[in-house]
């Protein structure tokens, strides 16, 4: 497998992962106007996204694996840190580099937007729970009148001796 191949992987998963960052830009928006239609259909396509996410990062792994073996590098761990280590190539280098952080930053920020999506979910069912609490009666309001006057006795106008 050749470094540009594996620099193709990376900037591909790149632009993936911005895929999947304006997905959930627009979930914050779903979940702020209570649309759940458009939720639920943009998770769908989340989820079939995430799908290919997954796979491209089989083949990312793959590659450079294939890379390590075809460079007959030994190393405890295959990644792309230990091959920018081991390129001569500057401009591969340079490329390999930019390629991984852009990817880096950009899952950086789905992850803090994701934070945010599941904090927001998470408030929106708290109110509804207090909501909820508010519209059921409970027990002690299921009684009429006051517990403070319960012990005293109260006459009516009729009750009294004329």
């Amino acid at each position: 497998m050749s470094i540009q191949q594996i620099i193709d992987i990376i900037k591909d998963l790149g632009k993936d992962h911005e895929n999947m960052l304006d997905l959930s830009k627009q979930k914050t928006e779903y979940v702020k106007k209570g649309d759940m239609k458009k939720l639920q259909s943009l998770l769908l396509e989340e989820r079939n996204r995430l799908r290919l996410v997954e796979q491209k990062e089989k083949k990312r792994i793959e590659a450079v694996e294939a890379w390590f073996h075809n460079h007959r590098l030994e190393t405890e761990e295959w990644t792309v840190t230990n091959i920018l280590e081991r390129l001569e190539n500057k401009q591969n280098k340079k490329e390999l580099e930019q390629a991984s952080v852009q990817l880096a930053e950009t899952i950086v920020k789905l992850k803090q937007q994701e934070k945010l999506n599941h904090d927001l979910i998470e408030q929106s069912m708290q109110f509804v729970q207090l909501s909820m609490n508010l519209l059921q009666p409970s027990i002690e309001n299921m009684n009429y009148g006051n517990k403070e006057n319960a012990g005293s006795v109260k006459r009516s106008v009729f009750d009294s001796k004329a």
